[in-house]
């Protein structure tokens, strides 16, 4: 069914079943090439807004709400985390690429998702052709580094992993303001942000389970998703396919860790550089983005 959603007009919209009855929501559009596009927290497949248009015009754009955010699945966690796993989010992606008849794709991914890309990546080489990880370093090293100028900036991964209902009740009493909070905090305000964006985003963290969804992720990533990276560490796995790692020089990320170095440790064809923004970068510079991702995107070796 095609939505004239106003970010993306001429978008289909679609529900596709993953596992156990999750259900992933994506928007696809344009022509190409497909291209997977996941979004950090605490947002939606809306992030990419601004970047979509040109996107469009090489690859066939398949934007997706992660399980527990925007209009997909919002389980209940289990006692391990497990379904809000990164293997668990990035096996949601892999199923809902191969029912869309894209046997391999490329991944353009922010914060959260570029975890879940990377995840996808490191279990499902063979179906990643190239990605794009914006924003982050490694889920181990970040935890293994944390000093108190991250923990600071970074308060919410501390908070979000707090058990149960502590953290849910206190971001549902006021969705827009955890929003606020958190996006503001991490950008120049939330002047980068389209009104119609943060109506979205506002949309989605107000609908049920969506606090304890996004909590779930968190979960994981201090507890069971440290597992899965402590083994492939131990075993020496890293990834072989082409990584392009971008991050704002305004941001944490850049202040607090070498993420180039950090991603050289876990894949062997890396390269990477800081763009002149903060965290949020396809909303905050979308023409510097595309200048840099859309032809390594476009390679089309190996």
């Amino acid at each position: 069914m095609t939505m004239n959603h106003p970010l993306f007009p001429d978008f289909e919209s679609r529900q596709i079943p993953t596992d156990e009855g999750v259900r992933i929501h994506v928007r696809i559009g344009g022509h190409g090439p497909a291209l997977l596009l996941l979004h950090g927290h605490p947002q939606t497949h809306a992030i990419w807004h601004k970047v979509v248009p040109q996107l469009a015009k090489h690859f066939t754009l398949v934007l997706a709400d992660l399980r527990g955010y925007g209009d997909s699945s919002k389980p209940l966690g289990a006692v391990d985390h497990f379904n809000y796993s990164k293997r668990v989010m990035g096996r949601d992606m892999l199923r809902v690429m191969q029912a869309l008849g894209h046997a391999r794709f490329s991944v353009l991914a922010h914060d959260r998702g570029a975890r879940v890309a990377y995840r996808l990546a490191a279990d499902h080489g063979d179906a990643v052709r190239r990605m794009v990880l914006l924003d982050i370093a490694p889920t181990l090293a970040m935890y293994a580094q944390t000093n108190e100028v991250f923990a600071r900036a970074y308060w919410h991964w501390f908070f979000l992993i707090q058990p149960k209902p502590l953290p849910e009740r206190l971001i549902e009493a006021d969705p827009a303001a955890y929003l606020r909070d958190v996006m503001g905090g991490r950008s120049a305000g939330l002047a980068p942000f389209d009104p119609r964006a943060f109506a979205e985003y506002t949309r989605a963290l107000s609908l049920p389970g969506a606090a304890h969804g996004l909590c779930e992720d968190y979960r994981a990533a201090a507890s069971i998703d440290l597992e899965h990276d402590r083994t492939d560490w131990a075993a020496g796995h890293k990834l072989a396919l082409p990584l392009l790692a971008l991050w704002g020089e305004q941001g944490v990320v850049h202040r607090c860790f070498k993420p180039l170095d950090e991603w050289r440790l876990v894949a062997d064809n890396v390269r990477g550089e800081p763009l002149p923004c903060g965290h949020y970068i396809a909303e905050e510079a979308p023409d510097v983005l595309l200048a840099k991702a859309l032809p390594f995107l476009l390679e089309t070796t190996p």
